[in-house]
């Protein structure tokens, strides 16, 4: 402790003390704050790599349905209750979609 103490009555060494303090906890970008954007950025490209992943699948079943008539009339039957002049659609409601 004592060969500590004349170092600290340096003001070079008291200065680059109260540097970095300030920079750690008084700055704008204090460490507390890159901490919370460095995890931000990381659920942001979470976010990126499933949406770009969605945007994949999505342009296979788009590309799908513009060259299989079966798989277009399969999609319009299913998500827009499409039907033949001949035929009836019954809808079943499950109790699962009625909580939704």
């Amino acid at each position: 402790m004592r060969k500590l103490i004349p170092y600290l009555k340096n003001k070079y060494v008291l200065t680059s003390i109260a540097f970095l303090v300030w920079i750690s906890f008084f700055d704008r970008n204090d460490l507390i704050t890159q901490y919370k954007l460095k995890n931000q950025l990381n659920k942001l490209n979470e976010e990126k790599a499933f949406f770009i992943e969605e945007i994949k699948k999505d342009s296979n079943e788009l590309l799908e349905l513009k060259t299989n008539p079966k798989t277009l009339e399969k999609f319009g039957r299913e998500k827009y209750l499409m039907k033949k002049d001949n035929e009836e659609i019954f809808v079943v409601i499950t109790k699962e979609k009625e909580k939704k």
